[in-house]
């Protein structure tokens, strides 16, 4: 459960009762259920999460855009299931988009199915050949009579294979380079649109790779105005990053809660392990690095939630801060618990597996770091 006491400045009257209610459901609907062990698994818990999400009207904060409140969610859920809260990510990361530019006729026919769950959403940005140079997409979207011919593919995307709509990033004018990207909305049942393959991480998440074999969009399919894919691509990591640090924060708060359990019981030499100064040295070090951590990321969703246009400092510094800071954390909590702690049924190995890919998707580290100082020296 967040520590209010630290981030109450950056919170408004609703946020604690919301992040009350939303931990209960966390703790009563979430924690209990197992952690999938492999791929096939992950992806019918991950659609079976989707839809307790929905019932519970738990994805509003997505829909308000209420950055704080989501934040508050990402932070519980990434302390109870990693993939709980991968989930909870992706249908933020898909919807956003639709949000910042759909017509009234796309946010009529979508909104309403992915709110309740029903509706899985992915977000379909990064190529072979464009990871962190977004730009370098391959992916076209020619103009073909009324609408549009998607040819190409997609790697790395979280939901490939179970999504029920894929927000697609494609170039329709590639001499233009960035700014011939254009943003689509793409049902997964679209003819030419097929899951290439799964690919399978250490720690199970439903991730893998889309292609586009001649797959025809109407007219309607295009999400904003031609061009304007590229800027609304990264208007939505901008805004979603302070999440990321969120969920990093829960996990850090989950290790050292699990290190703390096991140093107060465990003893050594006739002591127990909390009586050990340099035991004592790395619990204080975690629990100073996550609540820096926090104001970071709750300073960053607050200031969005207060109007300001864009958040690239703010979300960057949260977002490189607390995901290296979560994986200090894990490690830290590994060393303390020693053996017991890399067995793979051990919350803290989970944790491990799990919390590594935050310091890579929605931009690396070092991504983080030269877009903060790119804002310094403009």
């Amino acid at each position: 459960m967040p520590d209010f006491k630290l981030i109450r400045t950056f919170l408004a009257t609703h946020h604690a009762s919301f992040a009350e209610r939303f931990a209960a459901f966390a703790a009563g609907e979430i924690a209990p259920r197992a952690a999938p062990a492999e791929d096939a698994v992950a992806r019918r818990e991950a659609r079976a999460m989707v839809s307790l999400l929905g019932k519970g009207d738990w994805l509003r904060p997505v829909f308000e855009l209420d950055l704080r409140a989501c934040c508050l969610a990402r932070e519980i859920l990434g302390e109870v299931s990693p993939l709980a809260d991968a989930v909870f990510a992706l249908q933020g990361l898909g919807t956003t988009p639709l949000l910042l530019a759909g017509t009234p006729a796309q946010r009529e026919r979508w909104l309403g199915p992915i709110a309740a769950g029903e509706v899985m959403t992915a977000f379909a940005m990064t190529e072979p050949g464009a990871g962190s140079d977004v730009a370098a997409l391959s992916t076209s979207a020619r103009r073909d009579g009324d609408g549009y011919v998607l040819e190409g593919g997609k790697t790395l995307i979280s939901n490939a294979g179970i999504a029920d709509l894929y927000t697609v990033f494609a170039t329709t004018d590639p001499s233009r380079g960035a700014k011939g990207i254009s943003c689509f909305l793409v049902p997964a049942d679209t003819p030419g649109l097929r899951f290439a393959r799964p690919q399978v991480l250490s720690s199970p998440h439903p991730l893998g790779e889309i292609a586009f074999d001649g797959c025809r969009l109407p007219a309607d399919a295009l999400l904003g105005e031609e061009g304007r894919g590229y800027g609304l691509g990264l208007a939505t990591l901008d805004r979603l990053r302070p999440t990321v640090a969120a969920a990093a924060c829960g996990m850090a708060g989950r290790a050292l809660a699990e290190a703390l359990a096991h140093v107060r019981r465990r003893e050594q030499f006739g002591t127990p392990l909390a009586k050990f100064q340099l035991v004592q040295q790395k619990l204080a070090r975690t629990a100073t690095d996550l609540a820096a951590a926090r104001l970071l990321t709750y300073r960053a969703a607050f200031e969005k939630d207060q109007g300001q246009e864009r958040i690239t400092a703010e979300a960057a510094m949260a977002k490189a801060f607390a995901t290296e800071m979560a994986q200090r954390a894990v490690d830290d909590a590994i060393q303390l618990i020693g053996g017991q702690g890399v067995l793979a049924d051990h919350p803290v190995d989970r944790l491990y597996r799990a919390v590594r890919a935050l310091r890579i998707y929605e931009g690396t580290t070092e991504i983080q770091q030269l877009i903060i100082a790119g804002e310094l020296l403009k």
